[in-house]
């Protein structure tokens, strides 16, 4: 019976990406590998228990959900240490929690209540704005640009699906197009740096391009079938930066090649079908919205990271889902996993009632 319930096309590429984490961590970083398995261990745990929770009771409480995730960004400037000019983490004990990640799930839940009963306006749009700017302010003042590219994917994504008609979308697109010389205004100069030295890394190679440049050269001296685990050179004689979190695909490509790169792709590809396959199938629109914040959060963030590590966007900082070091990384895709399982289970359940 709990057999039946069980999505296993959702789960199967989950966890082989998982598999694939961890064979990667044993490789280029073995120090964090007993923090890690924690972290997928911490993570599962909450996998299961967000499938198994009653959306319909979840979903009302999602104004408190809210209110606690505009507190919990607040800490960090009470809390946090400076890491590298951000202040993104609290130390708890012997580890660190960054609510940025966290309140990701968060907003796919609020923007689900939110459109879930009512129809798509201006006047909504304008409520709905208002909810996501605090957010986003404080995410930004961390700074977390990555994230605050996140949150704004998800916010995006749930006004895309909400039943925007034709004229609604042209206008929210002349608008869209009229904010961005605003935000790169509101840019820090060194979010500008990143984006100017993205186009002509070799202006500055061994400073602010030196990230690009060595990612492309990882992903490149890969080759078809890759150096081997354990022999990846840019990754262990200390050339690539971040080799466990931000650039873990370069790792990979470096170490498993092309082949272990196309792999990685396939996985993702059978992951985000099925993902969209359940929002398909979703038999009331909050499941559905659900699904799809669920979609534009993971899919917006695993090609962000992909494509900063194969030069092809400005690196944002932000982690490799299911693949990448990182606890609250790990630990909101996962949530946000359990939530995709639970709507997908939903749907089970409400055919075998029809059946019947």
């Amino acid at each position: 019976m709990f057999r039946q319930k069980i999505d296993f096309y959702l789960l199967l590429p989950v966890f082989f990406l998982l598999g694939i984490s961890v064979a990667l961590m044993v490789s280029v970083s073995p120090e964090n590998l007993g923090n890690h398995l924690v972290y997928i261990a911490l993570s599962t745990v909450f996998f299961f228990f967000f499938s198994l929770i009653d959306i319909d009771l979840l979903l009302p409480f999602s104004p408190f959900f809210y209110l606690g995730g505009l507190v919990f960004l607040v800490l960090p400037f009470l809390l946090g240490t400076i890491t590298r000019g951000s202040v993104r983490w609290i130390p708890i004990g012997g580890f660190t929690i960054q609510p940025s990640e966290l309140v990701k799930p968060l907003m796919v839940l609020v923007s689900a209540w939110f459109w879930g009963k009512r129809e798509f306006s201006f006047r909504g749009l304008g409520g709905y704005f208002l909810l996501f700017l605090p957010v986003l302010g404080l995410i930004f003042l961390q700074p977390d640009l990555g994230s605050t590219l996140v949150i704004l994917s998800i916010l995006a994504g749930s006004i895309l699906v909400s039943n925007v008609n034709r004229r609604q979308m042209l206008v929210l697109i002349l608008v869209g197009i009229l904010i961005i010389p605003l935000a790169w205004l509101a840019m820090g100069n060194y979010q500008r740096a990143r984006v100017i030295h993205f186009l002509n890394p070799y202006a500055d190679p061994l400073g602010k391009g030196y990230n690009v440049i060595q990612a492309k050269i990882a992903v490149g001296s890969g080759g078809w079938w890759g150096r081997g685990l354990g022999r990846g050179t840019q990754s262990h004689l200390a050339f690539l930066p971040e080799k466990h979190t931000d650039f873990m695909f370069a790792s990979l490509s470096e170490e498993l090649g092309f082949a272990g790169a196309i792999l990685v792709l396939t996985l993702y590809l059978f992951l985000f079908l099925r993902v969209l396959k359940i929002a398909a199938l979703s038999q009331e629109k909050t499941f559905f919205l659900l699904a799809m914040g669920s979609f534009f959060y993971l899919f917006f963030q695993t090609m962000v990271n992909i494509g900063m590590n194969i030069g092809l966007l400005p690196i944002t900082g932000i982690t490799l889902p299911l693949v990448s070091y990182g606890g609250s990384s790990l630990l909101s895709t996962m949530i946000t996993l359990g939530i995709l399982e639970n709507v997908s289970r939903q749907k089970k359940e409400e055919r075998t009632i029809e059946i019947r």
